[in-house]
């Protein structure tokens, strides 16, 4: 009765992964030019110079970013915690305390106050008992549960003898009968679901989008104009090891640097301001993402603000007018 993990890579992969990027590839590519212009011409030390510059912006740019991400899945590791570690079972007719992860289908399970559901159960018994769906559903109100056999065609979601994993009992008590478990519960398929979606090979966020446009372009100007002048070089009489060690140059010298640099460090200083705001960034790539949002589609406002119902607007006569709410009354209050 637990939830699969996504699948996730052995950490050297991932740290890989985060130093061959579209753009990091392009500037370890300037950075194998720069060393095979100092190898043509060991006079140079400008082109090791700038060979050894270039590998360790990449190098470190890569390694921060890996680094800023593995704080984020660490702390999202911690939320796995989503199950009570036991629960008392009826199971040959008396009660034991079993680990929640060794509830099967068919187990009966006896629900408290502040006790979390351990697996979809089909309420059997209750005693003014609540839950609150919020986790699942967005809806911040107790929903009492009843034995009672709602009718056919119900949605499971609004059926009042069900309950379901990860959600909270908030009141009364009860017993329930576990019909489903892990990844088939409501919450292990939304995971799923999820965890497809972002793992799919043509989910690609806009900044990714946007800097395999600009590198395509780039390396297509840096090596064209490379060509030209290597050919005017050859044609002008040039010796044959300094055309190469000039061409090399002048594509290395189309490469923008330190943008690698400059992008890593804004979204990380955005992702911080978040941080401070209580949002966690899961990916560095996912700031940006957030910031070309123009419509967010939800069924739940409870999900997107602070899960309180509030009236706002009211209309009587005919006219609009702005309600005041019962912390705006305090507040006046105590200002008088």
């Amino acid at each position: 009765n637990t939830l699969t993990p996504p699948p996730s890579p052995f950490w050297f992969f991932d740290l890989l992964g985060h130093m061959t990027g579209f753009f990091s590839l392009l500037l370890w590519g300037a950075s194998l030019l720069c060393f095979i212009a100092w190898a043509i011409n060991p006079a140079a030390l400008d082109n090791l110079y700038l060979g050894v510059v270039l590998a360790t912006v990449v190098f470190f740019t890569g390694l921060f970013s890996y680094y800023q991400d593995s704080k984020s899945n660490a702390v999202m590791a911690g939320f796995q915690n989503f199950l009570p570690e036991k629960c008392i079972v009826i199971r040959d007719g008396r009660d034991q305390e079993v680990l929640a992860s060794e509830l099967v289908p068919g187990d009966l399970v006896k629900i408290t106050s502040g006790m979390k559901i351990p697996a979809d159960m089909r309420v059997v018994t209750a005693t003014m008992m609540k839950v609150n769906n919020s986790s699942l559903t967005g809806e911040n109100m107790a929903q009492l549960r009843s034995p009672i056999s709602e009718r056919e065609g119900t949605l499971l979601l609004e059926a009042r003898n069900t309950c379901f994993y990860g959600t909270l009992c908030v009141g009364g008590s009860g017993t329930g009968i576990v019909f489903a478990t892990g990844d088939d519960t409501t919450i292990g398929t939304i995971a799923k679901i999820a965890s497809d979606a972002s793992n799919r090979v043509d989910a690609e966020t806009p900044i990714n989008r946007e800097i395999g446009h600009f590198i395509k372009i780039i390396s297509a100007v840096a090596i064209t104009i490379g060509i030209i002048f290597l050919g005017i070089g050859f044609g002008i009489g040039i010796p044959p090891l300094d055309n190469i060690v000039f061409a090399i140059g002048i594509i290395v010298a189309n490469v923008p640097e330190g943008l690698l640099a400059t992008v890593t460090v804004a979204l990380t200083l955005t992702a911080q301001r978040m941080a401070r705001k209580k949002v966690l960034v899961k990916n560095l790539e996912s700031v940006e993402t957030l910031g070309s949002t123009t419509v967010i589609a939800s069924d739940k406002t409870g999900t997107l603000t602070q899960n309180i119902m509030t009236v706002q607007h009211l209309w009587f006569n005919g006219t609009i007018h702005d309600a005041i709410t019962l912390q705006e009354s305090d507040s006046n209050l105590e200002n008088a």
